[in-house]
């Protein structure tokens, strides 16, 4: 073994709990990565596959490539997909599944920052999305999957990484820190039960818990669940283009010292985690209302993020936030009539102020936007957000409207 390499071993084992079906063998992948298989997916690149004209594409490729066009229009319509991830996703291999699960570009290289420096083993390395922006940034990434298909494509993605074929239920490295992705998906539908996942996580959790490892979860996976399940250390929230990506687990010596929860915003560039003040007041609208980032309400930071920002809540239970300013890069709505909600009373104030089409925003309230907003049925010209949420408690609580202007 090289001085300053972890110590790599080859294990495998079957896994009863079974895999996901594909439709790629190995064999697909070796032909796909020769120079026949490259030139068939250039000519392939060429077709349109759009709805309109998929029948006919596919019995081209057919005619031309036989038992081969399968495989072929499946990776020109997973490269397209992966364009919403990858920056460069042209020459690279996926399946379906794979695909689905891997992490968007921006947020596997904001947590490749994190581990500069370290030695890594993703250790459910899939196609090698993780391991293409930590062999930028890590002093050594190397890869392992139990799934033969997808390891073959990973050593094609990531062709300068170390791979080898394990189960990641059987530690295969020291010396590293472990990066783990367990699947969250069984035949296209989502687990929503960490012990689910393939692999089970309170397995996971108790075969790497005497080592610094991160865990890649569901956004929306039960903090407390985590917890029963042994887990210490900091949770990572994190969203992109205004969506929560993730919720991602760091072992106790990797967490920042004094925080537990975190939430990042890659579209500002903005942290907030539970070491930050969350000082604030309960108060009646001001100019401005927020609807803070989702990842400061999944990890609970809705106050810490008005503190920072010199925002107050509408109500302790709810997420809306006011002030009469907004934070920097930041959209917000602009309060122009607040009333009793009724669906009598809106129609008539958004008539009144000649509105047209409206976005519908609701917080504590079981109300459909888009059934309301067909209800509405209004008629003017003009375009209004409207904010309802459910203001107080017990038998005081009452849902309450505001019609704002937004920011943007």
């Amino acid at each position: 073994m090289a001085a300053g390499r972890p110590e790599i071993l080859v294990l495998q084992r079957d896994d009863h709990r079974g895999q996901a079906v594909v439709a790629f063998g190995v064999d697909d992948v070796a032909y796909l990565r020769s120079e026949a298989g490259t030139q068939a997916l250039h000519e392939v690149a060429a077709l349109r596959l759009s709805d309109a004209t998929l029948v006919a594409d596919i019995e081209s490729a057919r005619r031309h490539f036989g038992e081969r066009a399968a495989v072929l229009v499946e990776t020109t319509v997973l490269r397209r997909r992966a364009a919403a991830k990858l920056s460069h996703p042209d020459d690279w291999l996926f399946t379906d599944e794979a695909l689905q699960q891997a992490t968007a570009e921006p947020v596997a290289v904001h947590r490749a920052r994190r581990l500069a420096g370290m030695r890594v083993h993703d250790a459910t390395c899939s196609v090698g999305s993780e391991l293409a922006a930590l062999r930028d940034s890590a002093a050594l990434a190397v890869g392992s999957d139990v799934d033969p298909v997808r390891l073959a494509m990973a050593r094609h993605n990531v062709a300068d990484v170390t791979l080898c074929r394990a189960d990641a239920l059987l530690p295969v490295s020291r010396g590293t820190v472990v990066l783990l992705d367990p699947a969250r998906r069984r035949g296209g539908r989502r687990r929503f039960d960490p012990r689910d996942y393939t692999p089970p996580l309170d397995e996971l959790l108790q075969v790497y818990g005497g080592r610094d490892h991160v865990v890649k979860c569901a956004p929306g996976i039960d903090f407390d669940a985590v917890s029963r399940l042994g887990f210490i250390g900091e949770i990572a929230v994190t969203s992109l283009a205004g969506s929560v990506r993730e919720a991602c687990l760091w072992s106790p010596g990797l967490a920042t010292s004094g925080v537990t929860r975190r939430a990042t915003m890659l579209d500002t560039g903005e942290e907030i985690t539970d070491a930050d003040p969350d000082s604030t007041v309960v108060a009646p609208a001001g100019r401005w209302l927020v609807d803070p980032d989702g990842a400061v309400v999944r990890a609970g930071l809705v106050r810490h993020y008005a503190a920072r920002h010199g925002l107050w809540q509408l109500d302790p239970d709810i997420a809306y936030l006011s002030g009469d300013r907004l934070p920097d890069g930041v959209r917000g709505f602009e309060v122009l009539d607040e009333l009793g909600y009724s669906e009598r009373r809106l129609r008539q104030a958004l008539s009144a102020r000649d509105v047209k089409a409206v976005e519908i925003l609701v917080r504590g309230v079981d109300i459909d936007p888009d059934a309301l907003r067909a209800r509405l049925r209004l008629r003017g010209s003009q375009h209004a957000s409207v904010v309802i949420a459910r203001i107080g408690s017990g038998a005081a609580s009452r849902a309450t409207a505001y019609i704002c202007r937004p920011s943007r």
